[in-house]
């Protein structure tokens, strides 16, 4: 099994890496122009808090203690309502027993101040001692210290700081260590895989030895860069990886590091597009710096067509977008390495076609390899290798299941491997048997079973096509063998017949695709002689027809009238009136429906000679719902030709 790729240690850091020997801290940035005006605007901005927090504090410590007039204050204490007072020089603080309202401000007092006039002549001791108040020797109203007033002062500017601080640091990750307000960032550590852990290597990865051969090339210059340099030799700056989804273009970069030994950054890149403009081209930069402290390196790109798309002639904004400044930045970066640098881009992609010619010339990704579903051999080494950890019967062969399954990826082959398993564990099963590989498989091609309850005259009906189908595929010559018939529904369907060949077809002969056609137009064919009726469950059929003859007529050059030409290009669902000239396209349809007539009167032909067959296989799926392949032919009485180990 393989190794799980390393986390990310920061979300801005947009990469993963593995294989990264230890790094020092990195040191903090000196400063510059950026970071001095920086300070000086947090200076300036303390400065306004502390003024406006000085002005609020002088406010709030006024109307704790008002200043009233002498007169009012003579008149509390002919009253007796004055507790104590204490005084310096003509200034009075005192204390009243009772609140009073305050004439000159809002709301009522106890604490308060006043200034005793030089010219009075009241005989003010008497009336207090008269009056019983006391006069204290400190000050009624204690006053904060000059710390305190200090410290409540800073309060708001060191909020204000650490506010800054926090946005500071938000804004300098956003900008993917391009600096912020505080000056640049110091770039992510880069994550390492966990101690004892292993790498992936080709003993990994099987199924695509051609691909293994070519990409040998890297490791070994990764390993014996020198023997190279001697020669004069410079290695591929950057190699494509080129092919459907699913065959393995992700793990096979991973084991060109684990087998060279070197350590592996590996990015999508969609992560590097963000909002901002300029944050995917500085992202680009640091990744590539990473890179090079640890050269010998691979930076790994994967679904490159993201950003490498081709770029506009002019249009839009110029060329400006993030995208097309995230793709001109790996451009640069790749134009900026020497020979003895030891840093290999790899990239991987499913639409090379649409790239743009920058990234492909010579000197970016100068060798593209294209990496396509395995063959049998191939597929047979996926499924021991997804296998390892799980306990498989005596029973299980897996070259069966190789052979079987046709086309299906990698990925499609863990996933069958999966499915096997997960059915096991519901029946409470120790061992994973050939029936569970079976039943995956089924479920992975033809759909999950549906409970459905289907009406009689419906079985009946269903029956019947399923039964055209695969007794026109035992008939017809070099058709691909019929390896099951169901009319249990699955997925949308109420019924399939599964054929897959004995061996992997890389062409297709016209006799082969005419037999294609009328093996999918069997169905239709046998509701026409049997019940003498069309019904709407041929639409898958008809879909698959209408791409077969398409292909045979517009790109394949199998019409006289057409031609030797391609006159409609591989997306012609999307562009179909846009790629010939109008007198074309309708001598493709007039050629379509030829062909298709002639293969469906062909089919009714067929199915009217041998009806007797055709009831038997209806009338056997009605009691049985599934017949396997030898069941299948057994039926019909036809013998099994052609089939090969």
């Amino acid at each position: 099994m393989t190794n799980p790729v390393p986390p990310r240690k920061a979300p801005d850091q947009p990469w993963r890496s593995e294989g990264t020997p230890e790094e020092e801290p990195p040191k903090p940035s000196p400063g510059g122009r950026r970071m001095r005006g920086g300070w000086w605007n947090l200076v300036l901005a303390a400065l306004v808090v502390y003024l406006i927090a000085n002005l609020v504090l002088s406010f709030f410590n006024d109307g704790d203690e008002p200043t009233i007039s002498y007169t009012a204050f003579s008149k509390q204490v002919a009253d007796g309502n004055v507790s104590k007072i204490y005084s310096k020089g003509d200034a009075i603080q005192g204390q009243l027993k009772k609140s009073q309202d305050n004439p000159e401000g809002d709301g009522k007092y106890t604490k308060f101040k006043t200034q005793r006039p030089e010219f009075a002549d009241d005989q003010l001791w008497e009336q207090l001692t008269k009056n019983n108040v006391t006069v204290t020797a400190e000050p009624v109203v204690q006053q904060r210290s000059f710390l305190v007033n200090l410290l409540i002062s800073l309060a708001p500017m060191l909020l204000l700081v650490v506010l800054w601080v926090f946005i500071a640091r938000r804004m300098s990750a956003g900008l993917g260590g391009g600096g912020g307000m505080l000056g640049r960032k110091a770039p992510p550590k880069p994550v390492e895989l966990e101690p004892g852990a292993q790498r992936t290597t080709f003993a990994d990865v099987a199924g695509i030895d051609e691909v293994e051969g070519e990409l040998n090339d890297v490791v070994d210059f990764l390993k014996n860069p020198d023997a190279y340099r001697r020669m004069g030799a410079k290695m591929p700056r950057g190699v494509l990886l080129a092919g459907p989804p699913g065959t393995g273009k992700t793990l096979l970069a991973r084991a060109v590091a684990g087998e060279a030994g070197v350590p592996f950054f590996s990015a999508s890149a969609s992560e590097f597009i963000e909002m901002i403009v300029g944050v995917g081209a500085s992202r680009v930069r640091e990744l590539f710096a990473e890179a090079r402290k640890v050269a010998p390196s691979i930076i790994f790109i994967d679904e490159i067509d993201t950003i490498g798309r081709a770029r506009a002639g002019g249009s839009g904004m110029g060329g400006h977008d993030e995208r097309e400044q995230t793709l001109n930045q790996i451009l640069t970066e790749m134009d900026g390495f020497s020979g003895s640098e030891g840093v290999i881009v790899l990239a991987a992609t499913n639409r090379a076609d649409i790239l743009d010619p920058a990234l492909t010339r010579p000197g970016r990704f100068d060798r593209v390899v294209n990496v396509s579903p395995p063959d049998r051999g191939g597929r047979e080494a996926i499924l021991e290798i997804h296998t390892r950890q799980i306990p498989l019967a005596p029973d299980v062969d897996l070259a069966q299941v190789a052979r079987t399954t046709p086309g299906m990826t990698g990925a499609e082959l863990a996933n069958l491997a999966n499915e096997a398993a997960l059915l096991a564990v519901k029946r409470q099963q120790e061992l994973v048997t050939q029936t569970d590989l079976s039943e995956a498989l089924e479920k992975v091609q033809l759909g999950a079973e549906r409970p459905l309850v289907m009406p009689a005259e419906e079985r009946r009906r269903t029956a019947c096509h399923e039964s055209g189908h695969a007794l026109l595929g035992m008939l017809q010559p070099g058709a691909d063998p019929v390896r099951k018939i169901t009319i249990v529904p699955r997925g949308r369907a109420l019924g399939v017949t599964l054929s897959t060949p004995d061996a992997d077809r890389y062409a297709y002969t016209e006799e082969y695709l005419r037999g294609r056609i009328i093996g999918a137009l069997g169905g239709m064919a046998a509701e026409q002689v049997v019940f003498g009726v069309v019904t709407t469950g041929s639409e898958n059929d008809l879909e698959q027809v209408t791409n077969i003859v398409r292909g045979m007529v517009a790109r394949w050059g199998m019409s006289e009238r057409v031609g030797r030409l391609s006159a409609l290009p591989n997306d012609a669902q999307q562009a179909y009136g846009l790629s010939a000239a109008p007198q074309t396209l309708d001598v493709i349809e007039h050629e379509m429906r030829r062909i298709v007539d002639e293969c469906y009167d062909e089919a009714c032909g067929k199915l009217r000679d041998h009806r007797a067959q055709l009831d038997a296989l209806a009338t056997a799926l009605l009691e049985n719902e599934t017949l396997e392949e030898a069941d299948a032919y057994r039926v019909a009485g036809i013998a099994r030709l052609g089939k090969d180990g």
